[in-house]
C-alpha cells in the first residue's frame, strides 16, 4: 500500500456516498445550505469498506449546513460506533478536513501520523471536526476519522435535522446493509436525538429535494 494513503472513517452524513462526493468533487447535498470547492484531486475514493469503531457518536451544536445537531463522536465514551471507512489520499484527506472545519481546501495538513499512533489525536483548532482522531490501523495504513476537541458530555446536545437524519440512514444501508428501520433505531438512540426522533418517524423519512443546479467546478 502506498504510504500516501489513509482510511478516512466516517460516522455521520459522510457514510452516504453521494453526500462523501460534494466533498471530493465539490456541489452542495440535498437538504444542504452549502456549496462545497471541493478537493483538489477529485477522485473517488480507491476503496470503501464498512467499519465499527470504539466510542460513541451524539448530536450537539448547531451545523451550518443542515441546521440541528451535527453528528460528532467521542472516543473516549463507553458503547460502539458503525462507519464506512473510504481509502483516501492525504491531500484528499486534508482537503475534506478543511472544507468540515469550514476554510479553504488547497494546504496539506501537518499530522504526525506515527505519534498520532501513540497519543491517539491532534488538535488543529477549537472548533467543530477540528480534532483528528487515530482510531486504528488496516492493511499497514492508519484509519483517521474528525470530530470536535470537547467530550460529549461538555457540549449542548441537540436534535439533528430531517435532511441530515436521511443521509446518515442512506449511508448505514450503503456501508453496513442496513434496512431502514435497523437505521433508525440506531439513530434514535444517539444522545441528542434521543427524545426528539423515534425509530417511527426516522424510518419513514423523505429523501430532501435535490439543489437546483448544484455547481461543479470545470474539469
Amino acid at each position: 500500500m502506498c504510504s500516501d494513503l489513509v482510511w478516512y472513517v466516517a460516522y455521520g452524513s459522510n457514510m452516504h456516498a453521494a453526500r462523501l462526493d460534494c466533498y471530493l468533487r465539490g456541489g452542495r447535498p440535498p437538504g444542504g445550505v452549502r456549496n462545497y470547492p471541493g478537493c483538489r484531486d477529485p477522485a473517488a475514493p480507491r476503496a470503501t469498506r464498512p467499519v465499527v469503531i470504539p466510542g460513541r457518536m451524539y448530536f450537539a451544536l448547531e451545523s451550518k449546513v443542515w441546521t440541528g445537531g451535527m453528528a460528532l463522536y467521542d472516543p473516549l465514551d463507553p458503547g460502539r460506533t458503525p462507519g464506512r471507512a473510504y481509502l483516501l489520499t492525504l491531500g484528499q484527506f486534508a482537503d475534506l478536513a478543511a472544507q468540515e472545519m469550514h476554510r479553504a481546501p488547497g494546504l496539506d495538513l501537518d499530522l504526525d501520523l506515527d505519534d498520532m499512533a501513540t497519543t491517539g489525536r491532534v488538535t488543529l483548532g477549537p472548533g467543530r471536526y477540528e480534532t483528528v482522531v487515530r482510531v486504528g490501523t488496516a492493511d499497514g495504513l492508519p484509519i483517521l476519522t474528525l470530530t470536535t476537541p470537547s467530550r460529549s458530555a461538555d457540549v449542548p446536545w441537540n436534535a439533528p435535522a430531517a435532511a441530515y437524519l436521511h443521509h446518515l440512514s442512506a449511508g448505514l444501508g450503503e456501508a453496513h446493509g442496513w434496512s431502514r428501520r435497523r437505521a433508525a433505531r440506531y439513530l434514535a438512540g444517539c444522545p441528542g436525538a434521543a427524545g426528539t426522533w423515534t425509530e417511527d418517524t426516522i424510518a419513514v423519512l423523505p429523501s430532501p429535494p435535490d439543489p437546483p443546479n448544484p455547481p461543479r467546478p470545470p474539469g
